[in-house]
């Protein structure tokens, strides 16, 4: 139904709020690398998935021939198959089945309810099938990775707590490459530089802004101790102790940061459109400038702690 449609899409824009404020956890050789690439791969070839604008048969959704027995398996083999955006599990799958392309230049996609109904559309039953895979695969990763993180004789968190040396590498590290490559570079640079919708991050729910937001709570989350108030003890406590200027530095850098991606006008794909005077590009490049600076601190930070950072995955 319409109701049920918009209450899936509610739905998924609220998991997804907690989910961009854990990536700062990956980075690190954590258990989120393995299975990273199917939780949320992008750009997405909407046309991999189901039917575009001109190719109303397109996709695995449709090509009954190729793709005979829709299943779990099959589709986390066929993700990235042939090209990194051939992507068809995961968050962008999900949000691409739901909301459908981004046609709107003021608004989301709207993807009509009937796409999910049989005889409202073609393929509908292969569509809502596709649907409840991909859902439940993405259930099943995210389970994986709070089963690695509770409290057990043989999980990750217990080996990251007996190491404190490398727990705190892993904490810098995963702010630093976080902020410096996947936000300022990956994310708002190149949409910003090429003015791309497709390099916009979640492009189909226009949830961009709110993944930025939420990916600067997770790096303030993990440097201070949490979003509301800060811990007793924390990278910031730790830094304190050796350079309390450095330490109010990062803490300003933080909550700068924070200021410039909220400042980004909304919808993100028409803030960096437009000349480089324009407001919106104006807020981007603020919003760069803040996540470099960030990321600078962050390193020198790293350095006075005992650790070299890297900027970038697999450094």
């Amino acid at each position: 139904s319409k109701d049920g449609l918009a209450a899936a899409c509610f739905t998924w824009t609220a998991a997804r709020e907690i989910y961009t404020q854990l990536e700062v956890l990956r980075f690190q050789d954590g258990p989120i690398e393995p299975i990273e690439p199917l939780l949320n791969a992008w750009p997405v070839d909407e046309s991999y998935i189901d039917y575009v604008v001109g190719r109303p048969r397109s996709g695995i959704v449709n090509d009954r021939d190729t793709w005979r027995a829709l299943g779990a398996e099959l589709l986390t083999v066929a993700n990235e198959r042939g090209s990194e955006t051939n992507v068809s599990v995961g968050w962008h799958a999900i949000e691409f089945l739901l909301w459908g392309q981004d046609l709107d230049p003021n608004g989301p996609g709207d993807r009509p309810f009937t796409d999910f109904v049989d005889g409202g559309a073609d393929a509908a039953d292969r569509r809502r099938a596709y649907l409840r895979i991909v859902t439940d695969l993405l259930v099943q990763h995210l389970e994986l990775l709070r089963d690695a993180w509770a409290d057990g004789a043989d999980t990750h968190r217990r080996r990251f707590v007996a190491e404190p040396a490398v727990a705190l590498r892993s904490m810098l590290t995963g702010a630093a490459v976080l902020t410096a490559f996947e936000m300022c570079g990956e994310r708002l640079a190149v949409a910003y530089e090429t003015k791309d919708q497709e390099q916009e991050h979640s492009c189909f729910s226009d949830n961009t802004w709110a993944d930025f937001v939420n990916n600067q709570l997770g790096v303030i989350g993990v440097l201070t101790g949490g979003t509301d108030a800060p811990a007793l003890v924390s990278v910031l406590t730790l830094l304190r102790g050796k350079d309390e200027a450095l330490a109010a530095h990062l803490a300003e850098c933080l909550q700068r940061t924070l200021a410039a991606l909220r400042a980004i006008p909304q919808p993100f794909d028409q803030a960096f459109l437009g000349e480089d005077d324009a407001p919106g590009r104006v807020a981007i490049e603020k919003a760069l400038q803040a996540l470099e600076q960030q990321a600078e601190a962050i390193a020198i930070a790293g350095r006075l702690l005992g650790y070299e950072l890297p900027m970038r995955p697999g450094n």
